[in-house]
């Protein structure tokens, strides 16, 4: 199995050598945008997001060592979530101890806003995670194949046009199109079951 195919458990064990440079660089390839993604529709702003993101990579480097990979006890996924929960609980606790409040009304309803629930946090979290596979995925992919290949891909799969309307766009053959959108279908799930 070649490197890019690594699957999560094994990215698991190299990033537990914090000099294995490609292990981390993967990882922080598809899990930065999603953690800094997450933050940013919980509320925070640009920067504050980006701190958030790098604070739960450092706990995570930290952490990393002492993780116990066992899928059966709960996924990879699952314990960088808890992670990522308990940092924004920590930034939404330091941001209600530091306003100062005016005794406006918007003020006292800023204090008392609370993030959303443990289970909405969960299932958006989820969401977010497979969206950002699927970019990750998509984008490694876009760099492998060709470009008619590619836009038959996304033309019939994701802007669901008919293979006739992109064969004759790209001046290819219906065949040509299904072919190239069942190749890219296949080393979509590839790479994404990768990280499953």
């Amino acid at each position: 199995m070649s490197e890019s195919n690594l699957t999560r458990p094994s990215l698991l064990v190299r990033m537990r050598d914090a000099r294995d440079q490609r292990a981390w660089g993967e990882f922080v390839e598809v899990y930065s945008p999603l953690v800094y993604g997450f933050a940013r529709k919980q509320g925070l702003q640009d920067a504050d997001a980006v701190d958030l993101t790098q604070e739960v990579l450092r706990v995570v480097s930290r952490s990393i060592g002492r993780l116990d990979y066992d899928a059966e006890r709960g996924s990879f996924r699952g314990w960088l979530f808890t992670i990522v929960r308990n940092e924004l609980k920590d930034w939404f606790a330091k941001q209600r101890s530091a306003v100062v409040g005016t005794g406006d009304s918007s003020d006292a309803r800023q204090i008392l806003e609370i993030p959303n629930s443990s289970d909405e946090l969960s299932g958006l979290w989820e969401r977010e995670h497979q969206q950002r596979v699927f970019t990750w995925a998509t984008d490694r992919i876009r760099s492998e194949v060709s470009e008619s290949t590619w836009q038959a891909f996304w033309k019939s799969t994701v802007e669901n046009q008919s293979g006739k309307v992109i064969a004759a766009e790209l001046k290819i053959s219906v065949a040509a199109v299904y072919l190239a959108k069942s190749r890219v279908m296949a080393r979509l799930k590839e790479l994404v079951k990768s990280y499953e």
